[in-house]
């Protein structure tokens, strides 16, 4: 199966859960445009969750959804906590299409969440990944991810 794009979420204001989107323009060294977590002065530029994450937590009977945990794109058919930092990810097609790169796997919680509270564990912290945007363009519901080292250069010599 192709890795894709299922969920792409945003947020006005920090502290709020993320609502879906149908697309979004992703600007380069710095994020989804209009999401508050968005920002060229750090690394962490745009979360990503699998679904099969999220899953996992809803086996469980916690009423989750995407976007639920905070993520900005949730995958599908991608295991992002096998990529290590520095894996350069091509989201979406053509020449709109965006690239990433890992440059941070899972996160610290500074305090419990509702959703650690109901389940006793939360996914995001171990499972979830953010991307530093190397190349900014245009996603959507549905586009593909691909996973390459030398996407970048890839693209540039295309």
């Amino acid at each position: 199966m192709q890795a894709k794009i299922v969920s792409i979420n945003i947020s006005k204001e920090k502290g709020q859960q993320k609502e879906p989107i149908q697309e979004a323009i992703i600007i380069e060294n710095y994020g989804i445009e209009g999401d508050a977590h968005a920002s060229s002065k750090w690394h962490r530029q745009v979360s990503m969750l699998a679904i099969e994450s999220i899953r996992k937590m809803q086996n469980l009977g916690i009423d989750v959804f995407p976007g639920g945990f905070a993520e900005n794109i949730t995958t599908e058919g991608l295991d992002l906590m096998s990529l290590p930092v520095g894996t350069r990810l091509k989201l979406g097609s053509g020449l709109n299409c965006v690239i990433g790169e890992v440059s941070q796997i899972g996160k610290t919680c500074h305090q419990r969440c509702a959703i650690y509270e109901a389940a006793g564990d939360c996914v995001m912290p171990k499972e979830g990944i953010f991307i530093r945007i190397v190349k900014g363009g245009k996603i959507k519901v549905g586009d593909p991810i691909e996973v390459s080292q030398n996407i970048l250069e890839k693209e540039l010599l295309d």
